[in-house]
């Protein structure tokens, strides 16, 4: 079962992805092969809207910080954008809300 749905906007060297759905166990695994897959030496900014993704386990952070890594590799700026509350309050007990950038 899909769990979350990706839409992506390119534009040069930036990427958006827009989130919508959970971002589940399940769907982690496949969020982070997808994650790997685009970030390449080329990427210089990534931004993730997330205003449609309603949960976020564990195993998303784990996404999370993989893509954080695979930007910094390439000297790039990741950006969280929409973060809902409930989604915002995982990055915040988890201490991810000061290491990440947010808008």
């Amino acid at each position: 079962m899909i769990n979350i749905y990706l839409e992506k906007k390119q534009e040069g060297n930036k990427t958006e992805l827009i989130l919508d759905g959970r971002l589940d166990t399940n769907a982690a695994m496949d969020f982070d092969n997808y994650i790997k897959e685009i970030i390449t030496p080329n990427l210089k900014e990534l931004v993730i809207d997330m205003k449609k993704c309603n949960y976020m386990a564990s195993s998303g952070l784990r996404v999370v910080v993989n893509a954080q890594k695979g930007m910094d590799a390439n000297q790039g700026t990741l950006v969280f954008r929409n973060v809902p509350g409930d989604v915002m309050e995982v990055f915040d007990m988890t201490g991810l809300v000061d290491l990440l950038t947010f808008e």
